[in-house]
């Protein structure tokens, strides 16, 4: 029996529903203004209006390009409201890639701001485009008339719970992105799971500070507080942190989403005395990339009242696939699959593995996708049957509990042994002389793969290197596993959140930027 009740077909059903339920609560705070859940509708309903006079309707494609902000939450809805599909697009993305996607979407329009202007001049063709939409521009499309439009207010299309809600662009950690096509069926089964299990409700807070182009944001700190009719609080970017945390005790923030290096960063932070004594958090939830033991552990100690929860998920799962229990977390685990979702463990063979046993997570539920848009050939690839095989290796515990070993195209191979990188890098993360590491697999004509890292240090650390890190390894792991060469980087090239791109440090480690 399914969990998720399907008591809409969509958002802006929800919205509509709220602006009644809870007029004059606010929705979103932000510096740009805060938003009762009556005005979220009204804007929505505007701005679709204006988009409908555009000649934008169902099916069409709608490109988003801007900074966390309220017009954000309130173009991706009219974008909803009318049956067309918006398009996030990554704002740390060069010209190149923005005109692929544009491209590759058939973006009829594009609602952006000034910051960005530069960036899209450089682009050479738009065969699809036909308007763009400014947010601080003076122009023929502007979104501050979108925003008093009042033709077609009453305009709502037939949207199906089967229809695409959102076309998502991974962020291209294997090459080029793909392009995912969620469902609202994917969305909503997600939101409600999500509240279900991490027991959230109509009464909490968000934070969204993470950029809400990514999935992770989307799903967890705006579809999900709006479907159970609570607020968040929007900040426009991570730096400086000083201000999150701030506005996260002013605005009584209680449910704090944040990425493994947010927590690394705010677990070593010198905290006032009265954040730690006054916030509101009722716990911190980690995702978007693997969270190193010992950031959890220094979280414990910096707050010890409060859990660091962790999950698991994937851009093609909605993304959550799994939580841990805020009541009961445990450590270096994502937790318990979400209740509507089967998650199994299985061998190259797709049989299933036993408890304990490491193999390719699958999932099956409402959850995985509808598949890559115009990619029919990598959709069969990766979904067999209603399973998605997401390309990560992991376990599961005695009590249900799924643990993430590593990345199933990093794992390397020396002499037909495997090597699990993250095994390593947990390693060495714990010397206090390291601030992350990565780690990767290297051809070799000898073992068929050797281990090579690579090191980030502690700020102000000097005359600490290879050898050292060698020594700190010896009789911690087996000798196989220590790697061959170890590099020290000022920097890793990451992703939007954060996460290190080792697809970079290979290219980078076969073109001969890092001698060996």
């Amino acid at each position: 029996m399914s969990l998720a009740k399907f008591l809409h077909k969509n958002f802006y059903s929800v919205i509509k529903e709220n602006a009644v339920k809870f007029k004059n609560k606010k929705v979103i705070f932000s510096e740009e203004g805060n938003l009762t859940y009556k005005q979220l509708k009204d804007y929505t309903d505007s701005l679709g209006g204006y988009l409908i006079n555009l000649g934008i309707g169902k099916g069409d494609k709608v490109a988003i390009l801007l900074k966390n902000s309220p017009d954000f939450v309130i173009s991706l809805f009219a974008i909803q409201k009318i049956g067309a599909i918006p398009v996030p697009i990554n704002t740390f993305l060069k010209s190149e890639e923005i005109e692929h996607i544009l491209n590759h979407s058939e973006a009829k329009a594009l609602i952006t701001e000034r910051e960005f202007k530069k960036k899209l001049e450089s682009i050479q063709e738009k065969p699809f485009l036909q308007y763009i939409i400014w947010k601080d521009i003076d122009s023929k499309h502007s979104l501050k008339e979108g925003l008093k439009f009042k033709e077609f207010l009453d305009f709502e299309e037939n949207i199906s719970i089967d229809d695409t809600a959102v076309l998502l662009y991974t962020s291209g950690t294997t090459g080029t992105p793909k392009a995912v096509m969620l469902s609202y069926r994917n969305l909503i089964s997600n939101v409600e799971n999500i509240a279900f299990l991490g027991k959230v409700s109509d009464k909490d807070r968000f934070i969204v500070y993470l950029p809400m182009f990514h999935t992770f944001t989307l799903t967890a700190s705006i579809l999900l507080p709006i479907y159970l009719g609570a607020s968040f609080v929007i900040i426009r970017s991570v730096f400086p942190f000083s201000n999150v945390l701030k506005q996260t005790l002013l605005k009584r923030v209680s449910i704090f989403l944040g990425v493994p290096e947010v927590y690394n960063a705010l677990s070593k932070a010198k905290l006032p005395w009265y954040f730690k004594f006054f916030h509101n958090i009722r716990f911190f939830v980690s995702g978007g990339s693997p969270l190193p033991v010992e950031t959890f552990n220094r979280m414990r100690k910096q707050f010890p009242k409060t859990p660091l929860i962790e999950g698991y998920g994937l851009t093609e799962c909605s993304p959550v696939v799994s939580i841990n229990p805020p009541e009961r977390p445990k450590p270096m685990s994502v937790g318990k699959p979400l209740p509507d979702y089967t998650v199994k463990i299985v061998d190259d063979n797709f049989n299933e593995l036993p408890v304990g046993e490491i193999g390719e997570i699958i999932v099956k539920g409402n959850c995985v996708m509808k598949g890559y848009y115009k990619n029919k050939k990598e959709t069969d690839r990766v979904i067999k049957d209603g399973w998605l095989f997401t390309g990560d290796l992991g376990k599961f515990d005695e009590e249900g509990y799924l643990y993430i070993v590593d990345r199933k195209k990093d794992l390397i191979i020396s002499k037909g042994i495997n090597i699990y990188p993250r095994d390593i890098e947990e390693l060495l993360n714990e010397h206090p002389n390291i601030e992350i590491s990565a780690v990767i697999g290297k051809k070799d004509k000898n073992y068929g793969e050797i281990p090579v890292a690579f090191v980030k240090l502690v700020e102000g650390i000097k005359d600490f290197g290879e050898k050292e890190i060698k020594r700190f390894l010896k009789g911690k792991i087996a000798d196989y596993k220590i790697p061959k060469h170890i590099f020290i980087v000022e920097d890793f090239p990451k992703n939007a959140t954060g996460k290190i791109l080792k697809r970079k440090l290979k290219e980078m480690l076969e073109k001969g930027i890092f001698k060996i």
